[in-house]
Protein backbone atom coordinates (compact mmCIF):
# COMPACT_ATOMS: atom_id res chain seq x y z
CA UNK A 1 0.00 0.00 0.00
CA UNK A 2 1.51 3.41 -0.98
CA UNK A 3 2.45 5.68 1.88
CA UNK A 4 1.72 8.88 -0.06
CA UNK A 5 -0.47 9.78 -3.03
CA UNK A 6 1.94 12.17 -4.74
CA UNK A 7 5.69 12.60 -4.55
CA UNK A 8 6.98 15.93 -5.85
CA UNK A 9 10.58 16.20 -7.02
CA UNK A 10 11.86 19.78 -7.16
CA UNK A 11 15.36 21.06 -7.79
CA UNK A 12 15.46 23.79 -5.14
CA UNK A 13 13.39 24.46 -2.04
CA UNK A 14 12.57 28.01 -3.14
CA UNK A 15 10.69 26.64 -6.16
CA UNK A 16 8.10 24.98 -3.91
CA UNK A 17 8.26 27.46 -1.00
CA UNK A 18 4.71 28.63 -1.72
CA UNK A 19 3.47 25.16 -0.78
CA UNK A 20 5.93 24.02 1.87
CA UNK A 21 6.21 27.04 4.17
CA UNK A 22 6.06 25.75 7.76
CA UNK A 23 6.15 22.12 6.60
CA UNK A 24 8.20 19.59 8.54
CA UNK A 25 11.75 19.07 7.23
CA UNK A 26 12.96 15.49 7.31
CA UNK A 27 16.42 14.31 6.27
CA UNK A 28 16.66 10.67 5.22
CA UNK A 29 19.41 8.55 3.73
CA UNK A 30 19.20 6.50 0.55
CA UNK A 31 22.13 4.66 -1.05
CA UNK A 32 24.68 6.62 0.93
CA UNK A 33 23.24 10.08 0.22
CA UNK A 34 21.12 12.33 2.43
CA UNK A 35 17.96 13.88 0.97
CA UNK A 36 15.78 16.68 2.29
CA UNK A 37 12.08 15.77 2.38
CA UNK A 38 9.28 18.18 3.20
CA UNK A 39 5.86 17.12 4.45
CA UNK A 40 2.99 18.81 6.22
CA UNK A 41 2.88 16.38 9.10
CA UNK A 42 5.05 13.57 10.40
CA UNK A 43 2.69 10.65 9.95
CA UNK A 44 2.48 7.82 7.48
CA UNK A 45 -0.80 8.82 5.83
CA UNK A 46 0.23 12.26 4.63
CA UNK A 47 -0.97 12.69 1.04
CA UNK A 48 1.98 14.58 -0.42
CA UNK A 49 5.76 14.46 0.03
CA UNK A 50 8.29 16.87 -1.49
CA UNK A 51 11.97 16.18 -2.07
CA UNK A 52 14.41 18.90 -3.12
CA UNK A 53 17.04 16.95 -5.01
CA UNK A 54 19.18 19.59 -6.71
CA UNK A 55 19.62 21.03 -10.20
CA UNK A 56 20.07 18.85 -13.28
CA UNK A 57 19.04 15.41 -14.49
CA UNK A 58 21.40 13.36 -12.34
CA UNK A 59 20.31 15.09 -9.14
CA UNK A 60 16.66 14.69 -10.17
CA UNK A 61 17.10 11.00 -10.94
CA UNK A 62 18.72 10.34 -7.56
CA UNK A 63 15.94 12.21 -5.75
CA UNK A 64 13.24 10.35 -7.66
CA UNK A 65 14.79 6.97 -6.83
CA UNK A 66 15.04 7.96 -3.17
CA UNK A 67 11.45 9.11 -2.78
CA UNK A 68 10.13 6.06 -4.64
CA UNK A 69 12.12 3.69 -2.42
CA UNK A 70 11.32 5.43 0.86
CA UNK A 71 7.70 6.54 0.39
CA UNK A 72 6.21 4.31 -2.36
CA UNK A 73 4.09 7.06 -3.99
CA UNK A 74 1.13 6.45 -6.30
CA UNK A 75 2.34 9.19 -8.64
CA UNK A 76 5.60 11.07 -9.18
CA UNK A 77 5.67 14.69 -10.34
CA UNK A 78 8.55 16.84 -11.59
CA UNK A 79 7.75 20.31 -10.26
CA UNK A 80 9.65 23.58 -10.50
CA UNK A 81 10.77 26.35 -12.83
CA UNK A 82 11.07 26.24 -16.60
CA UNK A 83 12.15 28.61 -19.32
CA UNK A 84 9.72 29.62 -22.07
CA UNK A 85 10.50 28.66 -25.65
CA UNK A 86 7.17 30.00 -26.89
CA UNK A 87 6.67 33.78 -26.83
CA UNK A 88 3.08 33.30 -25.66
CA UNK A 89 4.30 31.93 -22.31
CA UNK A 90 5.05 34.56 -19.69
CA UNK A 91 6.65 34.66 -16.25
CA UNK A 92 4.28 33.17 -13.70
CA UNK A 93 2.36 31.00 -16.18
CA UNK A 94 1.90 27.41 -15.00
CA UNK A 95 2.72 24.91 -17.75
CA UNK A 96 1.48 21.31 -17.53
CA UNK A 97 2.94 19.42 -20.51
CA UNK A 98 1.50 16.45 -22.34
CA UNK A 99 4.93 15.40 -23.62
CA UNK A 100 8.41 15.51 -22.04
CA UNK A 101 11.44 15.05 -24.32
CA UNK A 102 15.00 14.32 -23.26
CA UNK A 103 17.30 16.44 -25.44
CA UNK A 104 20.19 14.14 -24.53
CA UNK A 105 18.90 11.01 -26.27
CA UNK A 106 15.71 12.20 -27.98
CA UNK A 107 13.44 9.89 -25.97
CA UNK A 108 9.99 11.16 -25.09
CA UNK A 109 7.46 10.56 -22.36
CA UNK A 110 3.82 10.84 -23.39
CA UNK A 111 1.64 11.86 -20.45
CA UNK A 112 -2.01 10.85 -20.74
CA UNK A 113 -4.82 10.84 -18.22
CA UNK A 114 -2.65 12.09 -15.37
CA UNK A 115 -4.09 13.15 -12.03
CA UNK A 116 -3.50 16.88 -12.46
CA UNK A 117 -5.73 19.71 -11.31
CA UNK A 118 -5.89 23.09 -12.95
CA UNK A 119 -6.40 22.14 -16.60
CA UNK A 120 -5.53 19.56 -19.20
CA UNK A 121 -2.03 18.61 -20.25
CA UNK A 122 -0.91 20.62 -23.26
CA UNK A 123 2.32 21.15 -25.17
CA UNK A 124 5.85 19.83 -24.93
CA UNK A 125 8.56 20.30 -22.32
CA UNK A 126 12.15 19.52 -23.33
CA UNK A 127 14.81 18.68 -20.76
CA UNK A 128 18.20 20.16 -21.64
CA UNK A 129 21.48 19.50 -19.84
CA UNK A 130 22.49 23.14 -19.49
CA UNK A 131 20.94 26.55 -18.81
CA UNK A 132 19.55 27.69 -22.15
CA UNK A 133 20.23 31.19 -23.46
CA UNK A 134 18.11 32.96 -26.08
CA UNK A 135 19.79 31.30 -29.09
CA UNK A 136 19.63 27.86 -27.51
CA UNK A 137 15.97 28.36 -26.66
CA UNK A 138 15.24 29.10 -30.32
CA UNK A 139 17.16 25.96 -31.37
CA UNK A 140 15.27 23.78 -28.89
CA UNK A 141 11.91 25.17 -29.96
CA UNK A 142 12.70 24.41 -33.60
CA UNK A 143 14.25 20.99 -33.02
CA UNK A 144 11.56 19.60 -30.71
CA UNK A 145 8.46 21.73 -31.26
CA UNK A 146 8.60 22.43 -27.52
CA UNK A 147 7.04 25.31 -25.61
CA UNK A 148 9.26 25.19 -22.50
CA UNK A 149 12.61 23.88 -21.28
CA UNK A 150 13.82 22.57 -17.91
CA UNK A 151 16.75 20.52 -16.59
CA UNK A 152 15.06 17.69 -14.63
CA UNK A 153 11.71 16.40 -15.91
CA UNK A 154 12.90 13.69 -18.30
CA UNK A 155 15.10 12.13 -15.60
CA UNK A 156 12.17 11.98 -13.17
CA UNK A 157 10.00 10.51 -15.92
CA UNK A 158 12.57 7.79 -16.59
CA UNK A 159 12.71 6.84 -12.91
CA UNK A 160 8.92 6.69 -12.71
CA UNK A 161 8.77 4.51 -15.81
CA UNK A 162 11.38 2.12 -14.43
CA UNK A 163 9.17 1.53 -11.39
CA UNK A 164 5.84 1.49 -13.26
CA UNK A 165 4.58 4.63 -11.52
CA UNK A 166 2.43 7.31 -13.23
CA UNK A 167 4.30 10.53 -13.97
CA UNK A 168 3.33 14.18 -14.40
CA UNK A 169 5.11 17.52 -14.66
CA UNK A 170 4.06 20.95 -13.42
CA UNK A 171 6.30 23.90 -14.28
CA UNK A 172 6.09 27.63 -13.65
CA UNK A 173 7.73 29.90 -16.22
CA UNK A 174 10.59 31.84 -14.63
CA UNK A 175 12.22 33.27 -17.76
CA UNK A 176 10.64 34.19 -21.08
CA UNK A 177 11.88 33.20 -24.52
CA UNK A 178 13.70 36.52 -25.08
CA UNK A 179 15.33 36.66 -21.65
CA UNK A 180 19.09 36.03 -21.69
CA UNK A 181 19.94 34.06 -18.57
CA UNK A 182 23.09 35.02 -16.64
CA UNK A 183 25.85 32.40 -16.89
CA UNK A 184 25.06 30.46 -13.72
CA UNK A 185 26.00 26.91 -14.74
CA UNK A 186 29.49 27.20 -13.21
CA UNK A 187 27.89 27.79 -9.80
CA UNK A 188 26.06 24.43 -9.76
CA UNK A 189 28.13 21.83 -7.91
CA UNK A 190 28.35 18.09 -8.57
CA UNK A 191 25.44 17.43 -6.20
CA UNK A 192 23.14 19.84 -8.06
CA UNK A 193 23.35 22.52 -5.37
CA UNK A 194 23.53 26.17 -6.38
CA UNK A 195 26.40 28.06 -4.74
CA UNK A 196 24.48 31.26 -4.03
CA UNK A 197 27.25 33.09 -2.15
CA UNK A 198 29.78 32.47 -4.94
CA UNK A 199 27.37 33.70 -7.57
CA UNK A 200 26.51 36.80 -5.53
CA UNK A 201 30.20 37.64 -5.26
CA UNK A 202 30.70 37.06 -9.00
CA UNK A 203 27.73 39.27 -9.90
CA UNK A 204 28.71 42.01 -7.44
CA UNK A 205 31.94 42.57 -9.36
CA UNK A 206 30.11 42.89 -12.70
CA UNK A 207 27.70 45.87 -12.59
CA UNK A 208 26.46 45.17 -16.12
CA UNK A 209 24.86 41.98 -14.77
CA UNK A 210 22.91 43.70 -12.00
CA UNK A 211 19.76 44.51 -14.04
CA UNK A 212 19.47 40.95 -15.34
CA UNK A 213 20.15 39.41 -11.93
CA UNK A 214 17.54 41.67 -10.34
CA UNK A 215 15.02 40.78 -13.03
CA UNK A 216 15.72 37.08 -12.63
CA UNK A 217 15.18 37.34 -8.87
CA UNK A 218 11.84 39.07 -9.40
CA UNK A 219 10.83 36.53 -12.04
CA UNK A 220 11.70 33.67 -9.70
CA UNK A 221 9.54 35.11 -6.91
CA UNK A 222 6.61 35.50 -9.30
CA UNK A 223 7.04 31.96 -10.63
CA UNK A 224 7.30 30.52 -7.10
CA UNK A 225 4.11 32.32 -6.03
CA UNK A 226 2.16 31.03 -9.03
CA UNK A 227 3.45 27.51 -8.58
CA UNK A 228 2.70 27.63 -4.86
CA UNK A 229 -0.92 28.61 -5.49
CA UNK A 230 -1.33 25.78 -8.00
CA UNK A 231 0.18 23.23 -5.61
CA UNK A 232 -1.87 24.52 -2.68
CA UNK A 233 -5.06 23.81 -4.64
CA UNK A 234 -3.83 20.32 -5.45
CA UNK A 235 -2.93 19.63 -1.82
CA UNK A 236 -6.28 20.93 -0.56
CA UNK A 237 -8.18 18.67 -2.94
CA UNK A 238 -6.13 15.69 -1.85
CA UNK A 239 -6.88 16.54 1.78
CA UNK A 240 -10.62 16.78 1.19
CA UNK A 241 -10.90 13.19 0.00
CA UNK A 242 -7.61 11.36 0.54
CA UNK A 243 -9.06 7.92 -0.17
CA UNK A 244 -10.59 9.02 -3.45
CA UNK A 245 -7.40 10.83 -4.45
CA UNK A 246 -5.31 7.70 -4.09
CA UNK A 247 -8.00 5.62 -5.78
CA UNK A 248 -8.22 7.99 -8.74
CA UNK A 249 -4.46 8.05 -9.22
CA UNK A 250 -4.26 4.28 -9.07
CA UNK A 251 -7.08 4.00 -11.61
CA UNK A 252 -5.08 5.97 -14.17
CA UNK A 253 -1.94 3.83 -13.91
CA UNK A 254 -2.53 1.96 -17.13
CA UNK A 255 -3.02 5.08 -19.22
CA UNK A 256 -0.64 7.48 -17.50
CA UNK A 257 2.50 5.42 -17.01
CA UNK A 258 5.22 7.13 -19.03
CA UNK A 259 5.60 5.79 -22.54
CA UNK A 260 9.12 6.18 -23.92
CA UNK A 261 9.82 6.15 -27.66
CA UNK A 262 13.14 6.42 -29.44
CA UNK A 263 14.07 9.64 -31.20
CA UNK A 264 14.00 8.68 -34.90
CA UNK A 265 10.88 9.42 -36.90
CA UNK A 266 8.72 11.21 -34.32
CA UNK A 267 11.07 14.03 -33.39
CA UNK A 268 11.50 15.75 -36.70
CA UNK A 269 14.68 17.67 -37.48
CA UNK A 270 17.00 17.88 -34.52
CA UNK A 271 19.93 20.29 -34.55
Amino acid sequence: MPKVAIAIIAALEREVSGLTKNWVRVEREHQGRNFLFLRREEHEREQMIVVCGGIGPEAARRAAEAVIALYRPSQVQSVGFAGALDASLHVGDVFVPAVVIDAGDGSRTQIEGTHNRGGSNQGTLVTFMDIAGVDQKANLAQAYGAQAVDMEASAVAAAARAHGIPFAAIKAISDESNFEMPQTARFIDSQGRFRTASFAYYAALRPWLWPRVAQLAGNSRKAANALGQHLQRLHQELGQAPGEATKNIAATSASSSPEITASGSRLGGRE
